[in-house]
C-alpha cells in the first residue's frame, strides 16, 4: 500500500463500493480484542459451546486475528439485512403467531432464502478485489461465519452496533436481523467510530428465551439453545428439552421477534433472501413426507442442506410429538409411524418419543 494514501479516504471509499455491492454498513476495526479474552475462556471452560469443538479447538485465536491470519491489522466488517423483500409491517406479531399454531413448521427467517454464507462471501470477495484494483496487491482473507472469528465483538468495535443482551449485534436503525462478514486486511486502516448500547434495563430475549439458553446478560448456553439443538447439534435431543421446541423445526427467532429495536429491521433489496416456498407457512406433515431426494432438492443452495435429511426429520419429530401433546391428530400420527422403521436409530427414538406423546400432558 502506497505509504502516501489516505487511509481514512481509503475507508470513505470502501464503505462507497461496500453500499454498491448491497451492504448495509462497512466498518472497520483494529485487532486488539484481548478484552474479550476473560469471557470466551469462561464461555469454553462452562463448556456452554456444546458439541462444537471447533469453538474451543481454537481457543483464543478467535479473539487474535493477527494469529488467525498472519499479517492482519485491520479488520473490515460487513452488515447485510437479510428480511425478504415483501416482509409485511407487523412481521414480528404475524412470526410469534406461527409459534401457537402447532401444526405449523417454523423456520427461522433467516434461512428461508438463499444460503448467506455464498451471498455475502461473493459480494466480500468482490470488494476484496476492488480494493485490489485501487492500491494494489494487499493480503487479505473473507470470513462469513466460517471460521474462529469473534463476529459481534468485531463489529461492536466497528460501529456496526452493539452486544445485545442476547449476544447478537443490534444496531438502532437496523434491528439485529442482519448478516455479519469480515475480511482480515494487512492495510493499517483507521477504526470506524463504535456506537454506545442501548439495551438498558430491558430483558424481553432472556424472558422469552423457551429453553432459558440466554442466561444471563451477553451470555447463551448453547446447550439449551434451539438454534444449536436444531442445527449444530448431530444426535439425540435431550428429553426435557424437546417440551420447549413447540413447533421450531430449524433455528430460533424468539429472542429477536420481541426485541423492540427490531422494529427498526431492513428489508433486504436482494431476492437472494426472498422466501422459498415450502420453508414459510408449510405443516409439519407436508415437511415430514419428503424423501431425501426432495429434501436435498428444494434446500438446494439453502443454509437448510447442512443439517442433512436425518438430523430435518428428527427436528420435525420433535414438532409433531409436541402437537400431538396439545391435540390428537390422525395425520400427524399416520407420518409418524410411516416413519418408525426409519433406518436412522435417531430418527425412530424421537418418532417413537413422538408417538408417546399423545394425550400427554401439556
Amino acid at each position: 500500500m502506497n505509504v502516501a494514501l489516505d487511509a481514512a479516504q481509503l475507508v470513505s471509499q470502501i464503505q462507497a463500493w461496500g453500499q454498491e455491492l448491497a451492504f448495509s454498513q462497512i466498518g472497520v476495526s483494529g485487532v486488539d480484542l484481548s478484552a474479550a479474552e476473560p469471557g470466551l475462556m469462561a464461555w469454553l471452560s462452562a463448556e456452554c459451546h456444546g458439541e462444537m469443538g471447533y469453538m474451543a479447538a481454537h481457543g483464543l485465536k478467535r479473539a487474535r486475528p493477527a494469529e488467525l491470519v498472519p499479517g492482519t491489522l485491520s479488520v473490515i466488517t460487513a452488515r447485510m439485512d437479510y428480511l425478504p423483500r415483501a416482509t409485511p409491517e407487523g412481521w414480528q406479531a404475524i412470526e410469534l403467531d406461527r409459534l401457537d399454531s402447532p401444526h405449523e413448521a417454523v423456520v427461522s427467517m433467516y434461512a428461508r432464502g438463499r444460503d448467506y454464507h455464498k451471498v455475502l462471501r461473493n459480494r466480500l470477495q468482490t470488494l476484496s478485489d476492488r480494493i485490489a484494483a485501487h492500491i494494489g496487491p494487499f493480503g487479505y482473507r473473507v470470513f462469513t461465519d466460517s471460521a474462529p472469528v469473534l463476529e459481534v465483538e468485531l463489529a461492536s468495535r466497528s460501529g456496526i452496533g452493539w452486544r445485545g443482551k442476547h449476544t447478537l449485534a443490534l444496531h438502532r436503525e437496523a434491528g439485529s436481523m442482519f448478516f455479519l462478514g469480515e475480511v482480515f486486511v494487512d492495510l493499517a486502516l483507521p477504526p470506524t467510530e463504535v456506537v454506545s448500547e442501548h439495551c438498558g434495563t430491558c430483558s424481553a430475549c432472556i424472558d422469552v428465551c423457551p429453553t432459558q439458553a440466554i442466561t444471563g446478560p451477553h451470555r447463551v448456553d448453547a446447550r439449551r439453545c434451539i438454534s444449536y439443538l436444531t442445527i449444530e447439534h448431530a444426535g439425540p435431543i435431550p428429553l426435557e428439552l424437546r417440551p420447549l421446541m413447540g413447533n421450531r423445526i430449524y433455528g430460533c427467532d424468539d429472542c429477536q421477534l420481541v426485541c423492540p429495536w427490531n422494529k427498526f429491521a431492513q428489508r433486504s433489496a436482494l431476492p437472494d433472501f426472498d422466501e422459498r416456498a415450502g420453508l414459510s407457512g408449510a405443516s409439519l406433515v407436508q415437511l415430514f413426507a419428503w424423501s431425501e431426494a426432495e429434501f436435498l432438492k428444494r434446500t438446494e443452495g439453502s443454509a437448510i442442506r447442512r443439517i442433512g435429511h436425518e438430523r430435518w426429520l428428527r427436528n420435525i419429530a420433535v414438532a409433531m410429538g409436541n402437537a400431538l401433546r396439545v391435540r390428537s391428530d390422525s395425520a400427524i400420527e399416520s407420518a409418524l409411524r410411516a416413519r418408525a422403521d426409519h433406518p436412522s436409530p435417531v430418527v425412530r427414538e424421537h418418532v417413537a418419543w413422538a408417538l408417546a406423546q399423545k394425550a400427554q400432558p401439556a
